[in-house]
């Protein structure tokens, strides 16, 4: 009844009422969707809107301020600092997504497995999972990296195996709160499998937290592979990539251009998925929803 009645108010108040409530709730969200969907849209398309080739070296015109041949100037190489941004977010957006949805699928049904079998099972994996869990994510993953080698691929396996424990441990938690409904123990009594059960029923009940989760982790995937590029162990130069541009430019005081813009682009794709992650967790919670 009160959801009912929340949405009766909702329809009688007017036009202008309505889409101040709106944005009020979504619009951070709406925006940050535009922010990602701009971000990817300039990442299919970076071939066909880049001015130069992003490896392209003309030591003639190094260090060159923004300028209308060079919308956000030129780096130490002389290559366009736009050209290789509009590049880098391919890589970047690519690795964040790669590394939180395979983290997220392995993850959950490690989980879920844990969750669901009990007994040596469960508490074997979860010692496994708190064992990663005890170091910080970026210096595991900077240990492991540097063991691997410079690389695109050997970063992400680095970064795989220290991101899946996080999906473990909520999927574990989310699992073993589904796995007492009814609707589980009416599986089970049909003559159901416990991994049809996980599978088909459990995991889907509980997708939407994991979600979120997803949703608010490819930002700082992105910041984390920035991170390891910075320090070196990222791609592999001459790769346009973010995190490598900023720190090419780190020692550049004067020519601010060179790493200001690759950290704004970091800036602003991380907080749009910041945006919607919060949005998505907003719009999953009916509390929210009455307000």
């Amino acid at each position: 009844m009160n959801v009912l009645n929340v949405a009766l108010e909702s329809k009688m108040l007017p036009p202008s009422s309505r889409t101040r409530r709106w944005m009020r709730r979504y619009g951070l969200a709406s925006l940050g969707a535009g922010i990602i969907l701009l971000w990817l849209l300039i990442a299919l398309t970076a071939p066909l809107i880049s001015p130069y080739l992003p490896d392209t070296v003309d030591v003639a015109n190094r260090l060159q301020p923004p300028s209308l041949e060079h919308w956000l100037g030129t780096d130490a190489l002389g290559r366009d600092v736009l050209t290789r941004l509009l590049y880098g977010s391919r890589i970047s957006l690519m690795t964040g997504f790669i590394v939180v949805v395979v983290s997220a699928v392995f993850g959950t049904l490690i989980g879920g497995i844990a969750a669901f079998a009990r007994g040596k099972v469960e508490e074997l994996i979860m010692r496994v999972t708190d064992l990663v869990l005890c170091f910080p994510p970026i210096i595991l993953a900077l240990a492991i990296a540097a063991a691997l080698g410079i690389g695109t691929t050997n970063t992400i396996i680095a970064m795989l195996v220290v991101w899946w424990p996080k999906f473990s441990r909520l999927a574990r938690g989310l699992v073993i709160v589904q796995r007492s409904q009814e609707y589980v123990e009416a599986a089970l009594v049909v003559g159901f499998s416990p991994s049809r059960i996980l599978v088909r029923h459990i995991i889907p009940n509980a997708i939407g937290t994991l979600i979120v989760l997803v949703t608010l982790d490819v930002g700082n995937a992105i910041i984390t592979f920035a991170g390891l590029s910075f320090l070196g162990l990222g791609v592999v130069p001459p790769t346009p990539e973010w995190g490598s541009m900023v720190a090419e430019g780190r020692e550049l005081v004067e020519q601010w251009w060179v790493a200001s813009f690759p950290g704004l682009a970091i800036l602003t794709i991380v907080l749009g998925f910041n945006f919607l992650g919060d949005g998505i967790r907003d719009w999953l919670d009916p509390k929210s929803r009455r307000r």
